[in-house]
């Protein structure tokens, strides 16, 4: 069985196809195994039902939404990622900062399934926007967290949106490692997520170890996959990086890092 079908394919893959979209109530017209405009219509009205992402490939996803048994799992672009590859995408960082720090990366982002090649750009990317050393940091001041006057973080002390509550909560709960987490929301949100309850909330400094960064990283990533997904299948780089920065901060190391990779990861 392939791993995606899609316009182009033909035979008995995509008459099996037809049949379980005629099946599930989405017509792809003739069945003639031949994956065309119509077959390409129902797939995307079909995965638009069933909450994925909408591109009208059948890939492994879909074919089992759709009950095939047996199905690939999506090829895997990790083994790929070499420190060669990415020494290029990060062409200003020091090699031992990447040697370093790419296997955690690497291995959480296995742990959370993201190993196809648009979110592994979008988690190498997002780090060179975030913090370019390629190493967790914690976020420093500048007039967009700190007023002229004011205390350190203060613009983030009543930041409702971030879940802070006011002073400190802007300095205590400031943008850490890899994707500079920021906000109580999400040190309350996502330390249970990557399995160590409160503590990440009693001692928000955790987010700057480096197992424990990759593992934000890659869940962060997790929870906004598909709309992530769906903003990179449109090509929309910018939009992509407004889903995890919430703007369009490091935007240009962002998209060098993302063509860059897109270029050399097959």
């Amino acid at each position: 069985m392939a791993a995606t079908i899609q316009i182009g394919s033909e035979g008995p893959e995509v008459l099996e196809l037809q049949r379980q979209l005629q099946d599930k109530g989405f017509s792809p017209g003739a069945l003639d195994g031949h994956f065309s405009n119509g077959t390409q219509a129902a797939v995307l009205a079909f995965q638009r039902n069933e909450g994925l992402l909408a591109d009208g490939i059948a890939g492994p996803r879909t074919l089992a939404a759709l009950g095939q048994v047996g199905v690939p799992e999506t090829p895997s672009v990790i083994p790929g990622v070499t420190l060669a590859v990415v020494s290029q995408m990060f062409p200003v960082t020091p090699l031992g900062n990447i040697s370093t720090n790419l296997p955690p990366v690497l291995n959480a982002l296995v742990a959370e399934m993201l190993t196809d090649k648009p979110m592994v750009l979008m988690a190498l990317s997002t780090i060179r926007a975030e913090t370019e050393g390629f190493e967790p940091i914690p976020e420093g001041r500048s007039r967009f967290n700190t007023s002229p006057t004011g205390h350190p973080f203060d613009l983030y002390d009543k930041r409702h949106d971030l879940g802070n509550l006011g002073a400190p909560d802007g300095e205590r709960f400031r943008g850490r490692g890899f994707i500079q987490l920021t906000g109580r929301f999400n040190y309350q949100k996502f330390g249970p997520v990557i399995g160590i309850g409160d503590r990440l909330l009693n001692d928000p400094d955790l987010a700057c170890n480096t197992d424990i960064a990759a593992k934000l990283l890659a869940a962060f990533l997790k929870d906004k996959e598909q709309r992530i997904k769906e903003a990179l299948l449109e090509n929309d780089l910018r939009q992509a990086r407004r889903l995890v920065n919430g703007g369009t901060s490091g935007m240009d190391r962002f998209s060098d890092a993302f063509t860059i990779g897109q270029r050399l990861l097959a």
